[in-house]
């Protein structure tokens, strides 16, 4: 597969300079999705004629002397946001009619900005698999090997981003949504900070547009290059109006270094709860090395790593529980049942049962040992400056739509593990509300990329952005 497309940033340039035009950008896009979207079936939504009315009004705009950070520059959007005039299902048949009214907080921003939508890309039924097919729209396959996942839920926005589908695109993450797929594509991803950026529109159909503060869940972009991630963050970043007044300005820090060189990094490749395939290793040993190359302090143990199997219990509990009160579990009384049944077991599993029939209560001493967790991250943090480790512990695995997931295994190197057990890495990030950037590192022996992610402090979400862009200068 091709995959030397332009980045978002070269295309601003070439935008600004007038060697190219967005009416051009956005017909190239167009075409060459009419022409590669039958196999890949990224974009589920199309929106090519509100595409090229943006385009035109973007060239005229810039002919008249404006610029804006994403000026004329086509991109793609998840199926998920709100997009006044076009359908917001989720993938649920039920609502493959839902039309909103109003844009999401995040679209609005990125076309206040000056971007050119082309339409919206595929997800999984209710946002809630590693892979991205569903009733109404079908199965998104990999670029890279059609017979594999492109990951999920933003399988679809990864999908086009790798394929050429525009140059940027939102989506987000509350089991590696955006990181998966982005590892899985071979792409990069960027999950904020909890709360760093407003998720408005972002929500369940029918449900209303409600500027509400949600556990674990966050927005953010995907993009081709590190630098292009940072450049759409800075549009997506703030609280939401409604809640902090239009005026409201949000400042995270700078990054806390500029050189590689002065980066403190600590690398962590193993997971007490399942292994890591040797292809995920060995991407995370090239980015040792180039760190260790560019003269970053690199260290593969230290004793401030909170605990990883309590992390993985806890944020399965904590993931259950919130999916469970967006899509409500039938037959609670006998899930119940079999929580009373499990005893002193400390399994992934019975974390996961735990989390369908947690109480508030519960869920509030869960929270109070997750800020234990977040302390024992303020300290790490105080010692090193990102964490590199996996995003899952395989590359993209063959597409598996039985219809129980619970009974679905994710194969790594031979072994069989619960299928939702290969979350545990998404949740190093997730269940604190660390920010993590998944960056490519290579290609597996099957061709198939594989990605790490960079966890950094809280708020410093610029942090491991920039480490992400001393990568992509030293491993492309």
């Amino acid at each position: 597969m091709d995959s030397n497309f332009p980045t978002a940033e070269e295309l601003m340039a070439a935008l600004r300079a007038g060697e190219v035009t967005s009416v051009e950008l956005t017909d190239e896009a167009i075409a060459r999705i009419e022409r590669d979207d039958k196999a890949i079936n990224a974009i589920c939504v199309p929106d090519f004629d509100r595409a090229r009315a943006a385009a035109r009004d973007a060239d005229a705009a810039r002919a008249r002397g404006e610029d804006r950070p994403l000026l004329g520059l086509p991109m793609t959007v998840k199926e998920s946001y709100n997009m006044a005039g076009l359908p917001t299902t989720w993938g649920i048949p039920a609502h493959r009619d839902h039309v909103p009214a109003e844009d999401a907080v995040q679209v609005a921003r990125i076309k206040d900005a000056g971007a050119v939508v082309l339409g919206k890309t595929n997800v999984p039924l209710g946002l809630q698999d590693i892979q991205s097919f569903n009733e109404i729209y079908g199965t998104t396959n990999n670029p890279w090997d059609h017979t594999r996942t492109s990951g999920g839920s933003s399988g679809g926005s990864a999908a086009a981003l790798a394929a050429g589908f525009g140059a940027l695109s939102i989506g987000s993450d509350i089991a590696g949504s955006l990181r998966t797929p982005a590892h899985f594509c071979g792409v990069y991803a960027h999950k904020p900070t909890l709360g760093l950026a407003a998720n408005r529109g972002m929500v369940p159909p029918p449900g209303p547009a409600l500027p509400v503060d949600l556990d674990l869940a966050v927005v953010g972009p995907m993009a081709r290059s590190a630098r292009d991630l940072a450049l759409l963050l800075d549009v997506m970043a703030g609280p939401d109006p409604l809640t902090h007044g239009v005026a409201y300005e949000l400042r995270f820090p700078p990054a806390r270094h500029e050189r590689l060189s002065d980066f403190r990094v600590l690398v962590v490749e193993d997971h007490p709860l399942i292994a890591t395939g040797s292809a995920v290793r060995a991407g995370i040993d090239r980015v040792a090395t180039a760190l260790a190359d560019g003269g970053a302090r690199v260290q593969r143990h230290s004793a401030l790593l909170p605990d990883l199997s309590e992390a993985a219990r806890l944020y399965m509990q904590l993931l259950v529980s919130n999916s469970v009160a967006r899509f409500p579990v039938e037959a609670r009384e006998q899930v119940q049942a079999r929580v009373d049944a499990l005893g002193d077991d400390q399994s992934l599993d019975a974390a996961r049962l735990r989390g369908m029939v947690l109480s508030h209560s519960d869920w509030v001493q869960t929270n109070g040992r997750r800020e234990l967790h977040r302390h024992g991250w303020r300290q790490l943090f105080a010692e090193f400056d990102v964490v590199v480790c996996p995003v899952t512990p395989t590359q993209a695995f063959p597409h598996d739509h039985h219809p129980n997931p619970l009974e679905r295994r994710i194969d790594v190197d031979g072994v069989a593990y619960p299928y939702f057990d290969q979350l545990v890495w998404a949740g190093l990030a997730t269940m604190p509300g660390l920010p993590a950037t998944a960056v490519p590192a290579g290609r597996a022996p099957d061709g198939l990329p594989v990605g790490v992610q960079l966890v950094g402090p809280m708020f410093e979400d610029r942090t491991p952005l920039r480490l992400a862009e001393l990568l992509e200068e030293r491993i492309g």
